[in-house]
């Protein structure tokens, strides 16, 4: 998807670290659609600042960054609709290669559709992170609904984004491929899946090569998103990557990020996703 490399290559040179242009608080040019009204969802508050300094596309007005991610989710929708998916699922092979990022800005410009609700699900449980994109402290999620049967009503959150809400993954735990492999985390995903309709539903599931988490969940998602990040992912994490996802689930494709410092390329990432798909 080279798209989005080529929007953040353009996002550095533009603007440096300051990012696109801030969101205007009035006379949005790109619309947000209203937020849902949540009667038992929590609900915070995310400041503009707060979202650009996270670089989620919801705190800037346009430009290129933003449009990758909505061209990205073009891409990710007409497959959806063609092959009949609604859980996805996001990861990559090696930490740091801005995943969790991937799967937050991916989750926002979906929910900017009319057509659909999503639910973002951190599911990297020894590392969760999703929170964090919103300014968020530590707060209970994923882990205290799978081992200590807090209520699900009770751990959603709406950061007050269109028609967004999120599950963090709550405190880290060392037994997380036993708990997202547990029952338990099976009628989840099920209960999610089907009880709207025109919901998306988001994993950020944590890098497939460092533990056993990823190849034991699979089965429960539709389709995988795998995140590179050029100068950190090296041809022979996404070959292992591949070669471990080979028959377990469709890949959708590839997100290559921070263009530029090695020897990760766009042609290099291509190849190396269609040689193992299929």
């Amino acid at each position: 998807m080279e798209y989005l490399k080529q929007g953040l290559e353009r996002f550095k040179q533009e603007h440096g670290s300051e990012g696109p242009a801030p969101r205007r608080s009035a006379g949005n040019s790109y619309p947000v659609p209203s937020p849902i009204v949540y009667t038992t969802t929590k609900t915070v508050e995310v400041t503009d600042d707060t979202m650009r300094a996270q670089r989620l596309i919801t705190g800037f007005e346009g430009g290129e960054f933003v449009d990758a991610y909505k061209m990205l989710r073009t891409q990710v929708v007409q497959q959806c609709r063609q092959k009949g998916w609604n859980v996805l699922g996001i990861t990559s092979p090696t930490p740091h290669a801005g995943k969790t990022l991937t799967a937050v800005n991916l989750s926002l410009a979906l929910a900017m559709d009319l057509a659909h609700t999503v639910l973002l699900v951190d599911a990297d449980m020894r590392r969760p992170g999703v929170h964090q994109a919103f300014g968020m402290e530590s707060c209970p999620g994923l882990t205290e609904y799978l081992i200590d049967e807090v209520p699900l009503e009770q751990l959603l959150v709406h950061p007050g984004i269109g028609r967004f809400v999120f599950l963090p993954g709550g405190r880290t735990i060392t037994n997380s491929a036993e708990a997202l492999a547990s029952p338990r985390m099976g009628a989840l995903v099920e209960e999610l899946k089907h009880r709207y309709p025109a919901r998306l539903l988001l994993f950020d599931l944590p890098p497939l090569l460092s533990r056993a988490d990823v190849l034991g969940f699979v089965r429960h998602i539709d389709a995988l998103l795998l995140v590179v990040e050029e100068g950190r992912t090296g041809s022979t994490d996404v070959e292992r990557a591949m070669t471990a996802l080979k028959g377990s689930v469709p890949v959708l494709g590839g997100v290559l990020n921070m263009s530029g410092r090695g020897e990760m390329t766009r042609r290099r990432a291509k190849d190396l996703l269609m040689a193992h798909s299929g």
